[in-house]
């Protein structure tokens, strides 16, 4: 089954996490199930050294699952692997009705291009990517050819995010 995409992207401290985390809030409480994917630019860890998880994989194994009656956990060491594609990420993923995909600047899917004063780098993403359908900024932006929407106006990005990935409203 495909999945329903939409990304999020931009440069470093440009607000991608935190309007990423405000989507899945908002896309949530009006009824879809949402899921996320994170792509990380830097060595990434989310057990703990001493942990059972963490033992085994210190010795050697190539996926640990952690089960429990609230949630689970997949982690796949890579040792010396390619780092997946955008596709087979997905393609782990469980049913749901969108995936929200935060980073993977270079894919082809739908993405809304976050900007903020504070970021790192201001550059425009838009004028290199046609793929991005939409701007959310926390400053005025002029001279661009897809709509322009503040980077806080959650409601109005997710009702756009709704028609642009054909999920329609509920």
């Amino acid at each position: 089954m495909a999945h329903r995409v939409f990304g999020i992207t931009g440069w470093k401290n440009s607000g991608k996490t935190t309007l990423t985390e405000r989507l899945v809030s908002e896309l949530a409480g009006r009824g879809w199930k949402v899921s996320t994917i994170k792509h990380a630019h830097h060595d990434f860890d989310i057990d703990k050294p001493g942990a059972d998880s963490f033992r085994h994989r210190e010795a050697g194994a190539t996926e640990v699952a952690i089960v429990s009656g609230r949630r689970w956990a997949l982690m796949h060491e890579l040792r010396g692997e390619d780092e997946p594609t955008l596709d087979e990420v997905l393609a782990r993923l469980g049913p749901c009705d969108l995936v929200l995909i935060e980073g993977y600047k270079r894919e082809n899917h739908l993405k809304i291009e976050a900007r903020r004063l504070e970021a790192k780098d201001r550059s425009p993403l838009t004028a290199k990517d046609p793929a991005i359908v939409a701007i959310a900024s926390d400053h005025p932006v002029e001279g661009e050819q897809v709509p322009v929407f503040g980077i806080d106006d959650i409601k109005s990005i997710a009702d756009f995010v709704e028609a642009r990935s054909g999920l329609g409203k509920r």
